[in-house]
């Protein structure tokens, strides 16, 4: 075992010694020496030793080697300990900012989903309301036509209901005799007897009543009768004078007429008679001439 005499003796060769591991090493030799005593090994003794020589210094360089390379190793690690204290902070706080940039990466991506997610909701919410104001316009449309064609068709039905009534009058009127007999038409010939009535007068204009009696076969009253039903239902407008002709005027030559007397506000028979004959054409057709001519 190593005293301390000796180990200032080392000190003084300018080793620097660890007292820590010099110490460990001495009791590590000293076990190992109890354990050699235990195996039966003789141990030299101090009377072996000449008197006055010095203790020997057994495998002194290989254990000042050792020690010199422990310490090395403990002040390198000792070293790396500081340098990774040191850096323990740096590397914690880079650590937090990292965390704290995700943080706020996510944040972001979170508001930005969120913003997007309520812009798609609010293009939903349009897109629908257009699609309803749509239906409504639409709807709308639809009532407005089927509220025309309705009209449309109510009004067709009353015209055609009005001439049936109309026809119904005359073809109750229109009875030709033949051969002593009363002959009612059918409904074919009712309609052309008074197709061809009409068209005689208007083409005529100026007509003497027994004249379109005999163009349409029937007596003199009979035709009498059936100018003054056409003129009662509205459907022959003019004046039958008291010579047995009938003049006819037109609906719009009527309306000349009335203008002419409401302008004018009193007017004699004379200047309404003289100023007939610029409003009112008495003049027959052409067609009508040549028919009769021939």
């Amino acid at each position: 075992m190593l005293l301390w005499p000796q180990l200032q003796s080392l000190s003084e060769y300018g080793i620097p010694l660890n007292l820590s591991s010099v110490t460990a090493e001495a009791d590590e030799e000293h076990q190992q020496n109890v354990a050699a005593a235990a195996a039966g090994r003789p141990q030299p003794h101090a009377a072996e030793r000449g008197e006055g020589m010095p203790r020997r210094r057994r495998n002194m360089g290989s254990r000042l080697l050792a020690q010199r390379r422990s310490q090395q190793a403990e002040e390198a690690a000792e070293d790396e300990n500081d340098g990774a204290e040191a850096a323990e902070p740096h590397v914690s706080g880079k650590i937090g900012a990292k965390k704290q940039r995700k943080l706020e990466e996510k944040q972001a991506r979170k508001a930005q989903r969120e913003a997007e997610e309520a812009e798609r909701e609010e293009r939903k919410k349009l897109e629908q309301k257009r699609d309803e104001d749509r239906r409504k316009e639409e709807e709308h449309l639809r009532q407005e036509e089927e509220r025309q064609e309705e009209e449309k068709r109510k009004a067709k039905e009353e015209e055609e209901k009005r001439e049936h009534e109309e026809y119904l009058k005359l073809k109750e009127s229109f009875v030709v005799e033949e051969e002593g007999l009363d002959e009612a038409m059918s409904e074919e010939e009712s309609r052309s007897f008074l197709t061809e009535l009409l068209n005689y007068i208007k083409s005529m204009k100026v007509v003497l009543l027994e004249d379109l009696a005999s163009h349409l076969g029937l007596r003199t009253q009979e035709a009498i009768n059936r100018v003054q039903d056409l003129m009662a239902d509205g459907t022959l407008t003019g004046v039958i004078d008291d010579r047995g002709k009938f003049i006819y005027i037109s609906p719009e030559e009527m309306t000349a007429v009335a203008e002419f007397i409401r302008r004018r506000g009193r007017v004699s028979i004379t200047e309404l008679a003289q100023q007939s004959n610029s409003l009112i054409n008495l003049q027959p057709e052409a067609r009508a001439i040549a028919k009769g001519a021939a």
